[in-house]
């Protein structure tokens, strides 16, 4: 007997049968059996079916005589389920990797619920995916499993039957059954909510729900949208039979009544000539099921109304007052444009402050990275120089008290672009701002350059995608200067943004901190992230992938802990660009840490980095502690996006190929081995040569007293000492900062590559 039954109904999807059978049939949890039901499709649904079974025996073929419709088929898949649960998967919709193997140790942690609810996500015919708005409502926090009762909101959720797993006796024992027609899913999907005796979530996105351009039935025109009346009266039904069920009723009908109003408001369901008897249909259903008492909103009252000609004027009205806020809204935000662009030429006509700087990175993120790092020693070495940080307001909290915090596009953001002397970005400012002649732009990058950038992306249009070369290079024209950790970035820079720069290779400000921490630094950051004393803990930090839609990480983190066992701990930290964690569980073992202000803090508190093409790498060299690079991907990632060199013949460690590879390296001892402290010696020599701690200090020593400004000796990669790892302990004193003295600020730049 399987775990699971998944009953696939197929009619008209051949374009799409293939994915959904696939992507269950390659799930990690394999004990499971897939009913497939043709539907006496007149397609190729039927020999794709087929063809799924001869290759795989647990797809169990079932062939319809003749079209029944969505329910029945399902009944009829639901005959031959032998599965402890049993669940519902449309042909043209897919289960996300790993959902089953979820789906199971929630089940398995829960008691063996009745139902188990799951969440999905809108997958678009353009590739865009929307989760489930009413995420919310499938914490897991609180007692499971549960009754109806302890946590109504679910009946906010979309009634679906795909959304969910059922205990195969339960469905049996209630004798649960699907209709005939559209929208079998609402007779289905309440009376097993309002009968099961326990019920359990799961706060994780299993099913894609495919939204297709054509040939959904939720966009098709017909008068069998009309079967929606059938339906709630077998709802109201199955209460009738239970009286001990009343007390839903009143859910039930403001359910019912908004779900009239969608099928009756959503243009191009309903025939034009059937609109006006589909109103008085809902109407007789809204006076035949209404609750005295029941908290209705504006539209339910038009429901109750019956009125065609009522209800489309007051839509016309209301549609009309929308469209009159957008056109105001719209005109208030280019009113409002159009002034700060005002106020911002106004601005570059007035005098520059020379002792203004301004920074900002990606966009107005958070404080940190090398414009933080610079921005610090700003502070600390020039005080007379007052500092500002351009952040969204989400950001905010994250810079100094003594910075001067400006929100994007405000005056005072304009104003300070328009006057500081000092621009610090490490991306692009914009087409809008203009350098001034006097004003001086520093672009700090965002680290060692291992994937290609610049122009080198021309004849690479997946990563290129719509980056306008043209403008790239302009704003190149406008930077002054350009930091270089090393000489394998100053050639990467100069040849990809070519430009009349100065290039100030003197190690990168950003990794100054690692020279300067302590153990007691470490030991604190380790007590804040929640790291268990006496545990190696290691920092997984994937790059994002230009040639995938989606951002799935190649290693699953709760396997390969199972794999390391109990001393082990991990903490993932998501790209930027993904949006949400790495895992999809957090606790004592998997720590995320992608919220983080800091990612220098991370790399500190934790004892060995697993990365792929990130430019982390480079970073955490600095600290010596041990690198594994897991690039399972690397021939289609240099397909796509390139990089300047194979990490894998010259990397900062071990090198692993697959999950398997990974956890022997780790099992084995291989990732602090000799020959891995070899090749993080040569790798840290090579791309680490000035990250001495006081990179920073020599930045702003160059760029505010000139040139000829007495600049600190670099201390060669041998006489470091970083701050140990907290498995080893140890400690470290941390570095001083000399105090800089006045000298004659300097004349014109000079176009050269500076080098310590």
């Amino acid at each position: 007997m399987p775990r699971f039954s998944v009953i696939v109904p197929a009619y008209k999807v051949q374009a799409y049968l293939e994915e959904c059978l696939t992507s269950v049939l390659e799930q990690s949890f394999t004990d499971v059996e897939v009913i497939a039901v043709d539907d006496c499709s007149p397609d190729a649904c039927g020999a794709l079916i087929d063809e799924a079974a001869a290759r795989d025996p647990r797809v169990r073929p079932l062939h319809l005589p003749h079209n029944v419709g969505l329910g029945p088929a399902r009944n009829a898949g639901l005959e031959l389920a032998t599965g402890d649960y049993v669940l519902f998967l449309d042909g043209d919709d897919t289960l996300t990797p790993d959902a089953l193997r979820d789906l199971a140790d929630r089940l398995k942690a829960t008691s063996e619920p009745d139902v188990l609810v799951f969440d999905y996500a809108r997958t678009y015919w353009t590739g865009r995916e929307v989760r489930n708005q009413l995420a919310d409502l499938l914490t897991e926090e609180g007692p499971a499993p549960f009754r109806l009762d302890d946590r109504p909101g679910l009946l906010s959720l979309l009634m679906v039957v795909w959304n969910k797993a059922y205990r195969r006796e339960f469905v049996e024992r209630a004798g649960f059954v699907f209709p005939p027609g559209y929208y079998e899913d609402t007779a289905w999907t309440f009376p097993v909510l309002l009968t099961a005796d326990t019920v359990a979530t799961l706060d994780r996105v299993c099913v894609h729900y495919r939204q297709r351009r054509q040939g959904s039935i939720l966009v098709s025109t017909s008068r069998r949208h009309f079967d929606v009346f059938d339906q709630y009266d077998r709802v109201f039904a199955h209460l009738d039979a239970r009286p001990e069920l009343d007390r839903w009723r009143p859910v039930l009908f403001r359910r019912m009544v908004d779900h009239l109003a969608t099928v009756y408001g959503r243009r191009g369901r309903l025939p034009r000539d059937s609109r006006a008897e589909f109103l008085r249909l809902a109407r007789a259903h809204y006076r035949r099921y209404r609750v005295p008492g029941a908290p209705l909103r504006p539209r339910h009252l038009l429901i109750g109304l019956g009125s065609h000609r009522t209800y489309r004027t007051l839509s016309l009205a209301s549609g009309l007052v929308r469209r009159t806020r957008r056109l105001a809204a719209g005109a208030g935000r280019r009113l409002t444009a159009a002034a700060l662009r005002a106020h911002y030429r106004i601005q570059l006509r007035l005098p520059l402050r020379a002792d203004r700087a301004v920074f900002t990175r990606d966009e107005g993120g958070r404080y940190g990275c090398n414009p933080g790092a610079l921005e610090s020693a700003f502070r600390n070495l020039v005080p007379h120089i007052r500092t500002a940080w351009i952040a969204r307001p989400e950001h905010h909290h994250t810079v100094p008290l003594a910075t001067r915090r400006l929100r994007p596009d405000s005056a005072a953001c304009w104003t300070a672009l328009a006057r500081s002397k000092y621009l610090v970005h490490n991306d692009d400012f914009g087409p809008g701002v203009v350098k001034r002649t006097g004003q001086i732009l520093i672009q700090t990058r965002q680290g060692t350059p291992l994937k290609r950038m610049g122009l080198d992306l021309q004849d690479r249009p997946a990563a290129a995608r719509t980056a306008d070369s043209g403008r790239m290079l302009r704003s190149a024209d406008s930077w002054d200067f350009v930091v270089s950790g090393n000489r394998h970035s100053t050639l990467v820079w100069e040849r990809v943004f070519p430009s009349g720069f100065t290039t100030l290779e003197y190690g990168l400000p950003r990794n100054d901190v690692f020279a300067r921490a302590t153990s007691a630094d470490v030991a604190r950051l380790r007590q804040t992230m929640g790291i268990p004393e006496g545990s190696v803990a290691i920092l997984y930090a994937p790059t994002f992938r230009d040639y995938r839609r989606d951002h799935r990480p190649a290693l699953d983190p709760e396997r390969l802990l199972h794999r390391l066992g109990p001393r082990f701990v991990l903490l993932t930290r998501s790209h930027p660009s993904f949006g949400e964690p790495l895992s999809r569980t957090t606790g004592d073992r998997v720590i995320d840490v992608s919220d983080h202000p800091s990612v220098e803090a991370v790399c500190l508190a934790s004892d060995a980095l697993v990365t792929d093409f990130s430019s982390l790498m480079f970073d955490y060299a600095n600290l010596d502690r041990p690198v594994v690079v897991y690039a399972d991907d690397w021939e289609a990632y240099e397909a796509s996006r390139g990089t300047y060199f194979d990490v894998r013949d010259f990397p900062p460690g071990a090198v692993a190929r697959d999950e398997e590879e990974l956890a022997d390296i780790f099992a084995t001892g291989h990732w602090c081995g000799s020959r891995s402290q070899q090749r993080r010696r040569a790798f840290r020599e090579r791309f680490c040569p000035h990250d001495d701690g006081r990179a920073a200090e020599r930045i702003v020593r160059r760029v505010v007293f000139g040139e000829n400004a007495w600049l600190p000796s670099v201390v060669p990669p041998a006489g470091r000492h970083p701050v140990p790892p907290a498995m080893a302990g140890g400690t470290t004193a941390p570095l001083t900062t000399a105090p800089l003295t006045t000298v004659p600020v300097p004349g014109s730049r000079v176009p050269v590559t500076e080098r310590l």
